[in-house]
């Protein structure tokens, strides 16, 4: 597996791992919201945060994104889940680019429970998502951070 910064040609390609993983694992969102998601992850989104894509074999199988500090996406492709893609996009998170925030939709379990495992603490909850939709968004901090070692 490789890490590498994603370029804009990789949009394509984050866009169907992103489509592909939430339609896994979203199943609380509605399908106008996907849409409109899907519609301004590449134009809205993506060009604001530093992405990264993890290969295997130069085949695109997750992705991750970061602000300043702030994990805002992490998706794996279907196919490749429970293979450890989530745990090595979050140790270069974390131990590379020192980001140690993210926040996950509440309805999402599997994620929640996925971050927790990980070493992260709930810190606020809000109500709505970034774009005011109703999907409750929990803010997680790393252990590293909310113990003061980073």
């Amino acid at each position: 597996m490789e890490i590498r910064a994603a370029i804009e040609a990789d949009y394509p390609a984050i866009l169907r791992i992103w489509e592909n993983s939430v339609r896994a694992t979203h199943d609380f969102l509605k399908e106008e919201d996907l849409q409109l998601y899907k519609k301004i992850i590449p134009t809205a989104y993506l060009p604001q945060l530093k992405a990264f894509i993890i290969e295997n074999n130069a085949h695109p199988c997750a992705f991750f994104a970061v602000s300043d500090d702030n994990l805002e996406m992490l998706f794996v492709d279907t196919e490749y889940r429970g293979q450890g893609l989530g745990g090595l996009a979050l140790s270069y998170v974390l131990d590379h680019l020192e980001v140690y925030q993210v926040d996950v939709n509440e309805q999402n379990q599997q994620a929640v429970d996925f971050y927790l495992k990980k070493g992260y603490q709930l810190v606020e909850r809000s109500a709505v998502d970034g774009m005011g939709k109703s999907y409750p968004i929990l803010h997680l901090r790393h252990e590293k951070a909310v113990n003061g070692l980073q």
